[in-house]
Protein backbone atom coordinates (compact mmCIF):
# COMPACT_ATOMS: atom_id res chain seq x y z
CA UNK A 1 0.00 0.00 0.00
CA UNK A 2 1.47 3.63 -0.72
CA UNK A 3 1.17 7.13 1.01
CA UNK A 4 -2.24 7.88 1.51
CA UNK A 5 -2.99 12.21 1.23
CA UNK A 6 -6.50 13.58 1.72
CA UNK A 7 -7.78 17.32 1.89
CA UNK A 8 -8.96 18.42 5.73
CA UNK A 9 -10.03 21.72 7.47
CA UNK A 10 -8.84 22.20 10.54
CA UNK A 11 -10.33 24.84 12.74
CA UNK A 12 -9.90 26.37 16.24
CA UNK A 13 -12.64 24.79 18.37
CA UNK A 14 -12.69 27.62 20.70
CA UNK A 15 -13.14 29.66 17.96
CA UNK A 16 -16.07 28.12 16.43
CA UNK A 17 -17.48 27.94 20.16
CA UNK A 18 -16.98 31.82 20.39
CA UNK A 19 -18.89 31.78 16.64
CA UNK A 20 -21.76 29.74 17.85
CA UNK A 21 -22.48 32.27 21.08
CA UNK A 22 -22.06 35.37 19.36
CA UNK A 23 -18.57 36.24 20.73
CA UNK A 24 -16.79 36.16 17.41
CA UNK A 25 -18.29 36.27 13.79
CA UNK A 26 -17.76 32.73 11.51
CA UNK A 27 -15.32 35.18 9.56
CA UNK A 28 -13.23 35.49 12.84
CA UNK A 29 -12.65 31.66 13.10
CA UNK A 30 -9.00 30.60 12.68
CA UNK A 31 -8.99 27.81 9.99
CA UNK A 32 -6.58 26.46 7.55
CA UNK A 33 -7.39 23.71 5.22
CA UNK A 34 -4.04 21.18 4.11
CA UNK A 35 -3.37 18.14 2.14
CA UNK A 36 -2.70 15.59 5.45
CA UNK A 37 -1.14 12.13 4.94
CA UNK A 38 -3.42 9.70 6.14
CA UNK A 39 -0.95 7.72 8.89
CA UNK A 40 -2.78 4.76 10.84
CA UNK A 41 0.48 4.29 12.69
CA UNK A 42 -0.01 7.61 14.17
CA UNK A 43 -2.29 7.88 16.73
CA UNK A 44 -3.01 11.41 17.08
CA UNK A 45 -3.52 14.52 14.76
CA UNK A 46 0.24 15.58 14.06
CA UNK A 47 0.73 19.42 13.37
CA UNK A 48 3.21 21.30 12.73
CA UNK A 49 4.41 24.51 14.78
CA UNK A 50 3.36 26.47 11.45
CA UNK A 51 0.04 24.90 11.84
CA UNK A 52 -0.72 25.71 15.56
CA UNK A 53 0.11 29.24 14.65
CA UNK A 54 -2.04 29.45 12.19
CA UNK A 55 -4.86 28.48 14.35
CA UNK A 56 -3.93 30.30 17.63
CA UNK A 57 -4.03 27.01 19.44
CA UNK A 58 -2.72 27.35 23.19
CA UNK A 59 -0.45 24.55 24.59
CA UNK A 60 -2.24 22.30 27.21
CA UNK A 61 1.02 20.47 28.21
CA UNK A 62 3.43 18.40 27.20
CA UNK A 63 3.58 14.65 25.78
CA UNK A 64 6.08 12.12 25.90
CA UNK A 65 6.29 10.60 22.36
CA UNK A 66 7.97 8.06 20.21
CA UNK A 67 8.64 8.70 16.67
CA UNK A 68 8.65 6.67 13.80
CA UNK A 69 12.61 6.44 14.44
CA UNK A 70 12.30 5.38 17.43
CA UNK A 71 13.27 8.32 19.07
CA UNK A 72 11.40 9.80 22.41
CA UNK A 73 10.62 13.22 21.95
CA UNK A 74 8.17 16.10 24.26
CA UNK A 75 5.81 17.37 22.22
CA UNK A 76 3.74 20.68 22.82
CA UNK A 77 -0.24 19.65 23.22
CA UNK A 78 -2.72 21.43 22.08
CA UNK A 79 -6.12 22.80 23.02
CA UNK A 80 -8.86 21.17 20.59
CA UNK A 81 -8.96 21.35 17.24
CA UNK A 82 -12.12 20.36 14.61
CA UNK A 83 -11.15 18.38 11.85
CA UNK A 84 -13.47 18.43 9.46
CA UNK A 85 -13.28 15.44 6.26
CA UNK A 86 -16.20 16.19 4.14
CA UNK A 87 -19.27 16.13 5.80
CA UNK A 88 -17.41 14.40 8.53
CA UNK A 89 -15.94 16.18 11.92
CA UNK A 90 -13.89 15.56 15.03
CA UNK A 91 -12.63 17.32 18.33
CA UNK A 92 -9.15 16.33 19.24
CA UNK A 93 -6.06 17.57 20.70
CA UNK A 94 -2.62 17.92 18.31
CA UNK A 95 0.36 16.99 19.13
CA UNK A 96 3.05 19.73 17.68
CA UNK A 97 6.26 17.76 16.75
CA UNK A 98 9.20 19.82 16.23
CA UNK A 99 10.26 19.76 12.87
CA UNK A 100 7.33 18.42 11.63
CA UNK A 101 6.10 20.01 8.02
CA UNK A 102 2.79 18.72 7.39
CA UNK A 103 -0.21 17.05 8.54
CA UNK A 104 -0.83 13.81 9.77
CA UNK A 105 -3.87 12.37 10.29
CA UNK A 106 -3.78 9.56 12.81
CA UNK A 107 -5.92 6.48 14.07
CA UNK A 108 -7.69 8.28 16.86
CA UNK A 109 -9.10 10.90 14.31
CA UNK A 110 -9.61 8.52 11.71
CA UNK A 111 -11.98 6.07 13.75
CA UNK A 112 -13.60 8.80 15.34
CA UNK A 113 -15.00 10.02 12.22
CA UNK A 114 -15.20 5.88 10.91
CA UNK A 115 -13.12 6.46 8.55
CA UNK A 116 -11.03 3.69 7.07
CA UNK A 117 -7.80 3.72 4.33
CA UNK A 118 -9.34 1.69 1.15
CA UNK A 119 -5.75 0.28 0.28
CA UNK A 120 -7.10 -1.01 -3.80
CA UNK A 121 -8.35 2.72 -4.41
CA UNK A 122 -5.56 4.16 -2.47
CA UNK A 123 -7.65 6.75 -0.68
CA UNK A 124 -9.75 7.33 2.29
CA UNK A 125 -13.35 5.94 2.52
CA UNK A 126 -16.02 5.81 5.27
CA UNK A 127 -15.71 2.79 7.40
CA UNK A 128 -19.30 2.05 6.90
CA UNK A 129 -19.92 3.56 3.31
CA UNK A 130 -21.82 6.78 3.85
CA UNK A 131 -22.83 6.81 6.94
CA UNK A 132 -21.00 7.06 10.38
CA UNK A 133 -21.25 4.29 12.93
CA UNK A 134 -20.01 4.60 16.36
CA UNK A 135 -19.37 1.85 18.30
CA UNK A 136 -20.51 1.85 21.92
CA UNK A 137 -20.48 -1.08 24.63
Amino acid sequence: MGIVYTEITLKNAIDVGDADRGYITEKQIRHITVTAMVDTGAGMLIISEKVRAALGLNIEGLREVTLGNNQRERCKLTEPVKVYWKDRLCNCSALVVPGQEGVLLGAIPLEDMDLMVNPAGQELVGAHGDDVVCLVM
